[in-house]
C-alpha cells in the first residue's frame, strides 16, 4: 500500500528502465510546458531522477502560469528549474529557453461545453506557437484517444495507431486539430516529434480507478453507460511518454501509452464493494461499445507497465477508505457523447 503523499510522489517519480535509457541517450536539456498539471510534477521529477541514474548532467525546466504556487515550490525542490508565463503571450515564448528536448503537456479538456473557442485555441493555437519557437527541438506531444471512435467492446484489441480517426464532440475535434497542426509543423519544418496518445492515466488522487472507488465508498451509483475502460499507472505512463521522446521523428512517430487489458467497470466496482465491504449499486447497462486502445507498440518498445490492475485497485480501495487526498477533478469516463 502507499502511506502518504511522500511515498506516493516517490512511485510517481520512480523511473523504468525505459526512460532512463532514452534520457542517457539524449544530450542536452528537457523543457517541459505545461508542468503544473496532474501528470507534469511527477514527469519533471522523473527526468530529474531518471537524468542522475543515467549519469548525465542537464537542467530541468519546467514551464507553467502557475496559479497555484504549490507546485512550482515542489517542483524547484525536486531539482526542477521554474518559469512562469503564458504561452497565449508570443513575448513569453520567444524569450523560453531553447531546449534540445521539449515535452508538451498543455491542453483543456473539461469547460469545453460553452467554452468551445478557448479550448480551440489552447488545444490547436498554441502547438503551431511552440512549433515555430522550438522548430529544432525534439518534441514529445501528449494526445488523447479520444481522437478514435469507439470501439466494439467484443472481438476488438482497440484503436490501434494507424485506425482511422473520427474524434465526438469538440473536445475530441480539437484534440485531433492538435496533432494535425503539429504534424503539419513536423512535415513542413523537419521538426522532429511523437504523439503520445494516453487513455486514462490514474494515481491515487485521481483517475477512473478513484472515480469509481468513491462511488462505492458513498454508497452511490456507479455509472454503466460507459462500461469498460482503459486505465495505466501514471509513472508507467511518463516512463514511456520519457522513452517515446527519444523516437520523435518527421513525420511524427505516433503512440498509443495505457494498459494491456480493456476493464470492466462493472468488475472493478464490485472488487471494490469487496474490499471496502460495501454493497455495490449500479445505474444503466453496458454498451456494445467503448473507447479504447491497442497499446501494444508501446509494450513492445517500452516494456510492459510495472504496476498492473489488481494492485492499483487495492492502493486505491486502501487510499480512499483512509481518506486520503484527492485532486477533486473526476475524469467523467461515463460521459460517450464528447461534451466536457
Amino acid at each position: 500500500m502507499i502511506a502518504g503523499l511522500e511515498q506516493l510522489e516517490d512511485r510517481l517519480s520512480d523511473p523504468g528502465p525505459a526512460a532512463i535509457d532514452a534520457l542517457a541517450r539524449l544530450d542536452g536539456d528537457v523543457l517541459i510546458l505545461g508542468v503544473a498539471g496532474k501528470m507534469g510534477p511527477s514527469l519533471a521529477r522523473m527526468v530529474v531522477r531518471a537524468s542522475q541514474e543515467a549519469g548525465v548532467s542537464r537542467r530541468v525546466i519546467g514551464v507553467s502560469r502557475f496559479s497555484n504556487p504549490e507546485p512550482r515550490r515542489q517542483l524547484q525542490e525536486w531539482g526542477v528549474e521554474t518559469v512562469a508565463g503564458d504561452l497565449f503571450d508570443d513575448r513569453f515564448i520567444r524569450v523560453l529557453p531553447a531546449c534540445p528536448h521539449v515535452v508538451y503537456m498543455v491542453g483543456r479538456k473539461f469547460g469545453t461545453s460553452g467554452g468551445e473557442p478557448i479550448t480551440w485555441a489552447t488545444n490547436t493555437y498554441l502547438p503551431s506557437c511552440v512549433c515555430r519557437r522550438f522548430s529544432d527541438s525534439r518534441i514529445a506531444a501528449f494526445s488523447t484517444g479520444n481522437v478514435y471512435r469507439p470501439m466494439p467492446v467484443e472481438g476488438s484489441r482497440g484503436s490501434g495507431e494507424s485506425d482511422a480517426l473520427a474524434p465526438v464532440g469538440e473536445y475530441a475535434m480539437s484534440c485531433l486539430g492538435r496533432e494535425r497542426l503539429f504534424e503539419y509543423f513536423s512535415r513542413t519544418q523537419g521538426t522532429r516529434l511523437t504523439i503520445l496518445r494516453l487513455n486514462y492515466a490514474t494515481e491515487m488522487r485521481y483517475g477512473v480507478l478513484v472515480d469509481i472507488a468513491q462511488k462505492v465508498w458513498h454508497s452511490e451509483e456507479v455509472p454503466l453507460l460507459v462500461g469498460y475502460v482503459n486505465v495505466i499507472w501514471q509513472a508507467d505512463a511518463n516512463t514511456m511518454a520519457l522513452a517515446a521522446l527519444a523516437d520523435a521523428a518527421s513525420p511524427p512517430f505516433v503512440v498509443n501509452i495505457t494498459g494491456p487489458e480493456l476493464i470492466s467497470c462493472r468488475r472493478v466496482a464490485e472488487r471494490f464493494g469487496a474490499l471496502m465491504r460495501k454493497p455495490v449499486r449500479f445505474s444503466g447497462t453496458e454498451g456494445s461499445v467503448a473507447l479504447h486502445s491497442d497499446a501494444r507498440l508501446a509494450h513492445e518498445r517500452f516494456g510492459v507497465p510495472r504496476v498492473g490492475l489488481d494492485e492499483l485497485i487495492g492502493w486505491t480501495a486502501d487510499w480512499v477508505m483512509r481518506n486520503g487526498p484527492t485532486l477533486n477533478k473526476p475524469t467523467h469516463y461515463e460521459v460517450l457523447d464528447g461534451q466536457f
